[in-house]
């Protein structure tokens, strides 16, 4: 989702719930959990392993939060994105930045241009980034705001610079780097030898091996799109091994000004829309959460058949779609792989 890094209070509401479902197999062990807030939302952290205190993992997470913060916080005034935005060209980039950045060239490739991360002038214009959105988006300014839009206007140097076609260029890595943060923090859990865990920042999750609690698959639930104020799931999903992410236009969005329309904060770097499809919701089941996380968002800006052919084609990848037709029904939609009840 575009907006990871944002004030709580304000804008975020997780669009995946985090839920441990019961089950009747009998219990193993009482996993651990850590709790707390991060990027702009709350994480957890479950776990089995009584040598690891939840001082020293909280301490860990904040230390890899800082980290991520000051690499890719566009909410961060001197976090390394902020000073390529506002026009250094000098600056070496960190392992983090160029990991995310090369994940962002793969995506962006393979989705033939619906994701795109310098769509961030846009997203700010709609009133959705760091910096004031305007009252109004007319069509002159939009277009003036697309002809720095772009991917292809960016440039990794062996030198580990970003450079950019356009000196107005903005980056937005909200879209991916708060599942990349996830995988972070489960690759430092691996280090330690931990086998069994789930990590969960603002929805984006990584799941390893099995529950302790439960002995079976770690249980997440989806969220019902058309719920009003008692939470309801829609679908249940087993994990191992494996990430999810899902993005979603249902709950956060605003109203314009001018035509009454309904604006959502995934914008379509095409067209510079900010309109919302009939696609309410995108979960996506990928080997890592960057990938997840990255995917997801453009599955909610791509044509739907689109986004179908591309799952289909990537063989690492599966999709669950929450669709409203244009009676206004829900249907629900999920890859051939997708068998995670």
């Amino acid at each position: 989702m575009w907006l990871i890094l944002v004030d709580l209070k304000k804008y975020y509401r997780l669009l995946i719930v985090l839920t441990f479902l019961s089950c009747e197999l009998s219990k193993q062990h009482a996993f651990q959990r850590v709790q707390g807030f991060a990027l702009g939302t709350t994480y957890s952290i479950s776990y089995h392993n009584p040598k690891l205190d939840s001082t020293t993992l909280e301490k860990a997470v904040d230390s890899i939060i800082n980290v991520m913060n000051q690499s890719m916080s566009t909410y961060v005034k001197d976090s390394d994105i902020s000073k390529i935005n506002r026009g250094d060209s000098l600056l070496e980039i960190d392992k983090h930045f160029e990991k995310v950045y090369r994940t962002a060239s793969e995506v962006w490739k393979k989705t033939q241009g619906y994701f795109d991360p310098t769509v961030g002038s846009l997203v700010n214009a709609y009133g959705f980034g760091p910096e004031s959105g305007l009252k109004e988006l007319s069509e002159i300014k939009k277009e003036a705001l697309l002809a720095y839009t772009g991917w292809e206007k960016t440039f990794l140097t062996q030198k580990k610079t970003i450079q950019k076609g356009h000196p107005k260029l903005y980056f937005d890595f909200n879209a991916l780097a708060k599942g990349y943060a996830v995988d972070v923090i489960a690759e430092y859990l691996r280090s330690l030898s931990l086998s069994s865990f789930l990590v969960e920042i603002g929805g984006e999750i990584v799941a390893e091996g099995l529950s302790p609690k439960t002995g079976g698959l770690w249980k997440v639930a989806i969220d019902d799109p058309q719920q009003k104020e008692d939470r309801k799931f829609i679908k249940v999903i087993s994990l191992k091994d494996e990430a999810l992410a899902t993005s979603g236009n249902y709950r956060k969005y605003k109203i314009d000004q001018v035509s009454g329309r309904r604006l959502v904060h995934s914008v379509n770097p095409k067209t510079g829309d900010a309109f919302p499809t009939n696609v309410l919701s995108a979960s996506v089941i990928a080997p890592n959460c960057m990938l997840a996380d990255a995917y997801a968002t453009a599955l909610m800006v791509m044509p739907f058949e689109k986004s179908k052919t591309l799952i289909e084609r990537e063989t690492l990848l599966e999709a669950y779609w929450i669709i409203e037709t244009e009676t206004g029904a829900i249907e629900e939609v999920v890859s051939s792989g997708f068998t995670k009840e």
